[in-house]
């Protein structure tokens, strides 16, 4: 995962590639900024700092080794991790947040069982990914295509299988889990210079409107739900009043000489 994870680290110094990061830099603080709790964790592409904006107290940052990018410094909270078997116990982190995680791991399902199972009960996974059904998955096919063929170049980092949108949302749902959000961006065609990525510029206002699941990123959350569990809230409301107090019947028989109350 080492060498993918140096690959997409490059590609993120092109262009296009910085484009891609405005992106899901925008994203990331927007969905984290009102997500509560005590413990968050963000696995692998340190370039994201998809927790910054976020105010648990205990965050860490999982790497699958020490140096996993050269030239970026390892946070003081970054841990080493199988993604896996995460050294978490079971319902014990609020949030998690996999920014190209899952099309870097090699059971990308294992994984995202893996961060169910560490999730609180109404926890919330965040997720960023490459769409294949868009202008750059259809450039990254055929680049693959001309390879074989003895020839062309990839515009995209060859660093694991892109996961489908509707995919993904069918593994979250097998697991218990409920999209609360999920957005396409980066509409703009597959062009390597800057130049021409201005020029297409207009394709980001157009693409939600005009064609909304051909963006090249997509960008969900999901929350985890436990069937059968209901969360209470605070009891702001007292107790009813007692309607008046009860007043003794008295019974009286005559003859007997006995009186009952």
């Amino acid at each position: 995962m080492s060498d993918q994870i140096i690959g997409l680290h490059d590609w993120f110094q092109t262009p296009a590639g910085q484009y891609l990061l405005r992106w899901e830099d925008a994203q990331l603080e927007s969905a984290v900024a009102d997500i509560f709790g005590y413990h968050a964790l963000q696995l692998g592409v340190p370039q994201l700092h998809g927790l910054r904006a976020n105010r648990m107290p205990h965050q860490w940052l999982g790497m699958p080794s020490p140096e996993a990018v050269p030239g970026i410094a390892a946070p003081s909270t970054a841990l080493v991790a199988d993604y896996a078997a995460l050294p978490f116990s079971a319902c014990s982190l609020d949030l998690v947040v996999l920014p190209h995680t899952l099309e870097l791991s090699a059971d990308p399902h294992t994984t995202l069982r893996e961060v169910e199972r560490v999730l609180v009960p109404e926890g919330r996974v965040v997720i960023c990914g490459l769409n294949p059904v868009s202008l750059w998955g259809l450039r990254q096919r055929r680049a693959h295509a001309l390879r074989r063929l003895g020839g062309g170049a990839l515009f995209l980092p060859d660093c694991g299988e892109f996961i489908g949108y509707w995919r993904l949302r069918d593994w979250l749902r097998l697991l218990g889990f409920e999209v609360e959000v999920a957005c396409f961006g980066c509409y703009r065609p597959a062009v390597g210079s800057q130049a021409w990525l201005d020029r297409w510029a207009w394709m980001d206002s157009a693409g939600p409107r005009w064609w909304p699941i051909m963006g090249a990123a997509y960008f969900l959350v999901a929350v985890k739900r436990v069937r059968g569990m209901r969360v209470l809230g605070p009891a702001w409301k007292t107790a009813p009043a007692g309607a008046g107090a009860t007043v003794p019947a008295v019974q009286r028989r005559h003859g007997a000489g006995l009186t009952q109350e």
